[in-house]
């Protein structure tokens, strides 16, 4: 590229080059007006929730007991204001598709007091999802014969991130917020390598062991004391589709898992109408596309014909 010289036109003849391609799908966050989500705004504001949740673990600054409530004080004003902001975003996006804005007009921010509705609840919620969250940390070290304690189940496991993430994030699901959630939820797959879809319902005292590869997908309904090891998946076993051709959305696509249930690395329950009955265990490695009835073991066919 010219840039001996001072000379700067070849860069001026590739940024309009890009402009343009960029400008023909306009798929960036360069509206003139409403602006979407920040991705780093998102991951900065999300870090900021886990620090409240858990002081001293997520975030740079260690906490004394004694200055706990202060620093609890000082982070929910500040996180406050910034998940007000993101989820105004979100909503603005919303109201542009449903009556598509033309520059000027101030119709862009008026969502910021829905976003500050729905931030003061999800600040309300978070007793309640800490407390559910302790109890996942308590399942985890007890359903782990590895964990030393607690705190090292706290301080090292990724699933810690992953479900804390999770129950924030579906209190943005459950205010109808738009694209947030979701951000949020893929922020925590990057980092964790669990991806729980915003929209599952997930009971206390849940655990993954060792985390990578588990899918769980929207519809997903968990009950309360489940255990999951590595690369299980909660989908869809098929995709139901209009008279057009696309995918009906807003059904139940995905299994429910009843309270007490462990499923080992590997398995794959699918479809919205798939139970698994309370206490049940599935075996590593498994397909299940069908209901499982209470305190029932599922091994796969192989495993079964190495034990005759």
């Amino acid at each position: 590229m010219g840039t001996q010289g001072g000379g700067h036109s070849d860069w001026d003849v590739l940024a309009e080059k890009l402009a343009g391609a960029i400008k023909s799908d306009h798929w960036a966050n360069i509206w003139e007006v409403c602006q979407l989500p920040s991705r780093d705004a998102v991951a900065a504001t999300l870090d900021k929730l886990l620090s409240v949740l858990f002081p001293g673990v997520f975030g740079s600054h260690a906490v004394r007991e004694a200055d706990l409530s202060a620093f609890l004080r000082k982070s929910l004003a500040e996180v406050s204001i910034t998940v007000a902001e993101q989820i105004s975003m979100a909503l603005d996006y919303r109201s542009s598709l449903e009556s598509p804005l033309v520059q000027g007009d101030v119709r862009c921010g008026e969502n910021l007091a829905r976003g500050r509705q729905v931030t003061a609840m999800l600040l309300e919620a978070l007793p309640a999802i800490r407390q559910a969250l302790g109890e996942d940390l308590l399942a985890a070290y007890e359903g782990d014969p590895a964990a030393g304690t607690v705190v090292e189940v706290l301080m090292s496991y990724p699933f810690v991130e992953a479900i804390a993430t999770h129950r924030l994030a579906h209190e943005i699901y459950l205010a109808k917020v738009p694209l947030l959630p979701r951000m949020i939820s893929e922020i925590a797959h990057s980092r964790t390598g669990v991806d729980i879809h915003p929209g599952a319902v997930i009971g206390p005292g849940f655990f993954i062991d060792h985390g990578t590869g588990v899918v769980i997908g929207e519809t997903t309904v968990i009950g309360r004391g489940v255990k999951l090891y590595q690369g299980v998946t909660l989908g869809a076993r098929s995709f139901r589709k209009d008279e057009e051709g696309h995918p009906i959305k807003g059904i139940k696509r995905h299994p429910n898992i009843e309270d007490n249930v462990t499923i080992y690395a590997g398995a794959t329950v699918l479809g919205g109408e798939t139970t698994i009955g309370r206490g049940s265990v599935i075996g590593g490695n498994c397909w299940i596309t069908s209901s499982v009835p209470p305190e029932t073991v599922v091994m796969s066919e192989r495993a079964s014909q190495k034990h005759k």
